[in-house]
């Protein structure tokens, strides 16, 4: 062991003494009565950074003008005459010192001050990192809290996944409205998933056990409309069954008739579904007997019926009928809390169907997250789909995106992820990257330039 040269600074040789001092994780530091330094040892150095050449033979006033350590403890004990305990900032580091004045038997003054001295930085960091720990552990129990406390909705049965606050308001509504008969109208652009809304309003319902009848309105052709909703009698038209059909209001008789599309429905039809509401009963075509039913109606469009209305395209008291309980869907873009749970929902659904483990590379929901998705639902759902069944190896990896998706992401990561975000997931991906490769933790370590240990610690906090 290597001591200070104790000759140098003309000091006494303790063979005993020496090595113990030295000997010390604590870094010690001895001023004599008027504050020159004598003696310093290596876990000091070891500790400030400063050398024994900037000490020993040097007056703590000096040291303290010069910058190398804060305020000195040594002329506290000098004053007081007494054990002081401070800490000091040494070269930026936080220390702990404590100084113990040794007197003089005969003559009672202060021969020397013992100044004792710790590193608490670290201390201070597994401190910080407590607090840090503890105060997100409240966060999520908060967050458990919270979960338990509000109505959170993921009903997988029925193709609902939602966290965002807005949707949840919409499917309360939902729910509240299942209750009684009111006639509602979905308003939302399309692939909002009104669909979904109102399995939602039928299931809950208590019409859940009778038929519900969906109707695209804009799918089916003008001339067979009328027919396919209100059903026809035996010879009312060339080509008919010469038994009749009963239409879809009749076969939803019971139960829920959703009108999709609804704004495309031409006048004349309007009237004839404008006297169903006011009246529950329908006359097919080519009968005269008007037939009693008892449905829901839910219809729902895209467009701006007010819009319309004004232009006479919509009839305004029918307008007013389907529009007793409105309920406006937000697009997925409004929705950034569910893109994520959607974007999985999708995942599971489709690796399910077609027996796959495929699994998203974690910038992929970054991405996902900063596009619009124009197509709303539908887009998401389609565009999984497609990923999972088109790419080559079972993580979906960025590079599987479409450009759409690329250049919003790109546009907005500057803003959104913090160097330390960015350096993570560069850190995730070539770690991933080298264990398909190699394999093995070991080899992969290798390669990197560390140990197996802090790589194994190091996949665990970039939770691979």
């Amino acid at each position: 062991m290597n001591f200070i040269d104790d000759t140098k600074y003309n000091l006494v040789s303790n063979d005993t003494f020496y090595p113990i001092i030295q000997s010390s994780y604590d870094g010690i530091y001895v001023a004599d009565g008027k504050g020159n330094g004598v003696l310093v040892n290596q876990a000091y150095s070891r500790i400030t950074g400063i050398s024994p050449d900037d000490l020993i033979g040097k007056n703590m006033k000096e040291v303290v003008e010069k910058g190398l350590v804060s305020e000195s403890v040594t002329f506290k004990v000098l004053e007081e005459r007494k054990p002081i305990t401070i800490t000091q900032i040494v070269k930026g580091k936080e220390v702990l010192v404590t100084g113990n004045p040794v007197f003089d038997q005969k003559t009672g003054v202060i021969a020397y001050v013992v100044t004792n001295m710790r590193d608490i930085t670290e201390l201070n960091q597994l401190k910080f990192e407590l607090r840090k720990s503890r105060q997100l552990t409240q966060k999520y129990l908060d967050e458990i809290e919270d979960f338990k406390n509000k109505e959170i909705y993921q009903m997988h049965l029925d193709g609902i996944v939602a966290h965002d606050k807005e949707i949840i308001k919409v499917l309360k509504l939902a729910q509240k409205v299942a209750k009684v008969d009111s006639t509602v109208l979905l308003l939302g652009e399309s692939g909002v998933g009104k669909e979904v809304i109102v399995k939602l309003l039928h299931n809950t319902s208590h019409r859940a056990n009778n038929p519900l009848i969906k109707v695209n309105c804009a799918a089916i052709p003008e001339h067979l409309l009328e027919s396919e909703l209100f059903g026809y009698e035996k010879g009312a038209f060339t080509g008919a069954d010469n038994r009749g059909k009963p239409g879809l209001f009749e076969q939803a008789n019971g139960g829920t008739i959703f009108l999709d599309e609804i704004g495309d429905m031409q006048l004349d039809l309007q009237a004839k579904l404008l006297r169903v509401l006011q009246e529950f009963e329908i006359t097919r075509v080519g009968g005269r007997k008007p037939v009693k039913i008892d449905v829901r109606v839910v219809s729902a469009t895209n467009m701006n019926l007010e819009q319309i209305v004004k232009e006479g395209k919509f009839r305004e008291d029918l307008y007013y009928r389907l529009n007793i309980v409105p309920i406006k869907i937000p697009p997925l873009r409004n929705r950034r809390a569910d893109v994520a749970p959607l974007a999985y929902f999708f995942l599971n659904k489709t690796n399910n169907r077609y027996q796959f483990t495929k699994r998203f590379q974690p910038d992929v929901i970054h991405y996902f997250e900063q596009y619009m998705w124009p197509g709303n639902i539908r887009e998401m759902e389609n565009l999984i789909e497609r990923l999972v069944v088109t790419s080559d190896h079972d993580e979906i990896r960025i590079d599987d995106l479409p450009l759409s998706v690329l250049d919003s992401g790109v546009s907005k990561k500057p803003e959104k992820l913090s160097l330390k975000e960015i350096t993570e997931n560069l850190e995730r991906r070539i770690i991933k990257e080298n264990l398909e490769e190699y394999k093995t933790t070991r080899k992969v370590a290798e390669i990197l330039g560390m140990s197996q240990s802090t790589l194994v610690k190091k996949m665990k906090r970039l939770g691979i």
